[in-house]
């Protein structure tokens, strides 16, 4: 029998793989170019060639025990110096490879620091809408996640609220920018306010409040928006990245997390989540992806594709007369339904062979994603059933 915290997560299984499971089915009916799947965030455009021929000629030309073998849990030394150095230039922080922890991509990242720093009954706030995975995250360390409820009207955080549900039991808050589902990046302004309230919460209960900045998608913005780095902003910051879509290399489940060296307790934080990164069953981060990124980490997919899908998708849907926020980053458009029930709205538009996510899965009912990293083909092939679907409510 398996556990009850397992009975619930079978129970509650993902939308988005079971939308993209049924993306497989509809194709094997009625042909795949006649199935319009914008479900799941898996990057449509190839990884850059460098970092294919870079596996090659490590594999040729490197020792394969080096290649292969373990490391120092938290990552190869020249590769998180490495890392360290690119930071630095690119946000004039100061961080060395002390300050980097390689892990198993960005879920694993916020894994091992949340194993790193919950006890029973902490909390954890986020920002609705929010990535699904966050609830199922801090609930497998006894922890409590709190939602701070959508702000529909520009997708910035409610900070009135935020502040208000900041308790002495809250230990972190979780925040996702470029935002999925939303794909707006939160301002400035925003993240001033954010730490502000959190250095007066800190004082006021005597504890240490961690922001986890959760940053999969901070290269991908559009029209010269500024993703703002947290740790300038607020000290005790974990900030968690991935190279799954700026490399679109999802699979290979590669990335790091930065613990500044400003953080209080930042020496016991960093071998904590270095420990953490080896008993949650990860041990390392894989070794071969690692070496690559010595001369990869600096490569970017062509974000041009993405930016003309997110124009053209914007544009012709808000013609057919739906509503959304134009998205500022990643790969996802939160399409606001023309009916109260999501649910409902989804269902209508498979009948069309149309496959979204509904953003109750986001904890933002009345909306839904729509994940644009697809190829342009097959969003022109789409428009139609769009305005098909459309014509059903506008």
């Amino acid at each position: 029998m398996i556990s009850d915290k397992m009975k619930e997560l079978v129970k509650n299984n993902s939308v988005i793989r079971e939308m993209f499971e049924e993306g497989k089915k509809l194709a094997q009916k009625y042909g795949k170019e006649n199935v319009y799947d914008f479900s799941l965030g898996n990057p449509s455009i190839p990884a850059p060639e460098k970092v294919n021929k870079t596996i090659v000629e490590i594999l040729k030309n490197e020792d394969s025990l080096k290649v292969h073998g373990y490391m120092n849990n938290a990552g190869f030394e020249d590769v998180r110096e490495k890392i360290a150095e690119k930071i630095n230039n690119k946000f004039e922080t100061n961080f060395s490879k002390e300050n980097i922890v390689m892990c198993v991509g960005a879920a694993s990242g916020i894994n091992i620091i949340l194993k790193s720093i919950l006890n029973p009954n902490d909390e954890v706030i986020t920002f609705a809408p929010y990535f699904m995975e966050y609830k199922n995250y801090v609930n497998s360390y006894d922890g409590k996640l709190i939602e701070i409820s959508p702000n529909t009207k520009d997708f910035q955080p409610k900070l009135e609220e935020f502040e208000n549900k900041i308790t002495e039991k809250t230990k972190a808050i979780i925040i996702n920018t470029p935002n999925n589902p939303t794909g707006v990046i939160y301002s400035e302004e925003t993240i001033k306010e954010i730490s502000k309230i959190l250095e007066k919460k800190q004082k006021q209960y005597g504890k240490e409040i961690f922001i986890i900045s959760d940053e999969p998608y901070r290269e991908i913005a559009y029209d010269n928006n500024v993703v703002p780095y947290i740790t300038k902003y607020y000290d005790n910051t974990f900030v968690v990245y991935s190279y799954s879509k700026t490399l679109s290399i999802p699979g290979e489940r590669i990335g790091y997390v930065v613990i500044p060296t400003q953080m209080k307790d930042s020496k016991n934080i960093i071998t904590a989540v270095t420990i953490a990164n080896r008993i949650i069953g990860c041990v390392n981060a894989p070794s071969l992806m690692q070496r690559v990124l010595i001369q990869c980490s600096d490569e970017k997919v062509d974000l041009t594709i993405y930016d003309e899908n997110r124009k053209l998708l914007y544009n012709e849907l808000t013609k057919y007369g739906f509503e959304c926020i134009k998205p500022q980053g990643a790969f996802y458009l939160f399409l606001k339904s023309p009916i109260e029930d999501d649910l409902e709205f989804c269902k209508k538009a498979k009948e069309y062979n149309i496959l979204f996510v509904p953003g109750s899965s986001f904890a933002c009912k009345g909306y839904v994603r729509i994940a644009y990293c697809v190829s342009n083909e097959m969003i022109k092939r789409a428009l139609p059933s769009f305005k098909k679907l459309a014509e059903n409510y506008i």
